[in-house]
């Protein structure tokens, strides 16, 4: 008998999806044409059909009727594919659904949500409860909150270590994307792109015994090195963290940054 007479027409099953944000500070398509093309360095393959949230939150109050069509083909003419729109009122919903995007609604972390106030007869100060201890991160089995990877990241492969930081102990290549919700440690060398905060930990950071990457980000907040990596810390342990909006670099072993 026939083996398709026994597989299901379709199966649904849980599957982890990286998407990219692409934050929106104006809805001036030229403005975001210019800036993309700086970002890109004019390279063709720079984004690989990244799958792309649109972020609206940084748009200033009032702004004017967006241009979905044309913000959509634009991301699109950069290989970056529009899925979802956050952060959007209400009043947008039903023009962005005819877009064909979905609408993504930021809900506040578990921990905000318990920690909402219950009313409550007054209690002596000294009475007041600790606070309990965060739970630690999402791991793999064994290796509670974080997860290690002991063989070379080829060209093409991308990473995503969900809830955790990610450790890599051989070479990550170019071509290759490395991402972590919490940081990324290479003890060896990082090429290819970087992405550490990636669920919006703007406290992530991003360590590597020599630095060579194409791209890094913290947090969603971007930095590319088109004319290569600082020398003065390519050759040397260093490290990326976010200050502000600004991705600084550091020796692992000093103050010293770019």
């Amino acid at each position: 008998m026939s083996k398709s007479l026994f597989q299901k027409p379709i199966e649904i099953k849980i599957s982890t999806v990286v998407a990219v944000s692409a934050i929106l500070s104006t809805a001036d398509r030229l403005a975001l044409d210019a800036a993309l093309a700086e970002m890109t360095g004019g390279t063709t393959d720079f984004f690989e059909d990244d799958l792309t949230v649109i972020d609206v939150a940084a748009l200033p109050a009032g702004s004017a009727q967006i241009d979905w069509a044309g913000i959509i083909a634009l991301l699109k003419k950069y290989r970056l594919n529009p899925v979802a729109v956050r952060n959007a009122p209400p009043s947008m919903a039903a023009e962005i659904a005819a877009h064909g995007l979905s609408i993504e609604t930021a809900t506040k972390p578990r921990d905000e949500q318990e920690a909402a106030p219950a009313p409550a007869k007054p209690a002596p100060a000294a009475a007041a409860a600790a606070p309990a201890p965060a739970a630690p991160a999402e791991g793999f089995p064994g290796n509670a909150g974080v997860m290690i990877i002991d063989t070379p990241v080829r060209a093409g492969q991308r990473i995503y270590a969900r809830g955790c930081d990610l450790i890599i102990t051989a070479v990550v290549n170019n071509g290759a994307e490395i991402i972590a919700d919490g940081s990324i440690h290479v003890y060896n060398t990082l090429n290819g792109r970087a992405l550490a905060g990636a669920s919006g930990n703007a406290d992530a950071r991003i360590f590597a015994m020599t630095m060579s990457p194409e791209l890094v980000s913290i947090a969603g907040v971007y930095r590319t090195f088109e004319d290569g990596f600082p020398a003065e810390y390519a050759r040397s342990p260093a490290q990326i963290r976010l200050v502000g909006d600004r991705i600084d670099i550091l020796s692992v072993n000093s103050a010293n940054r770019a």
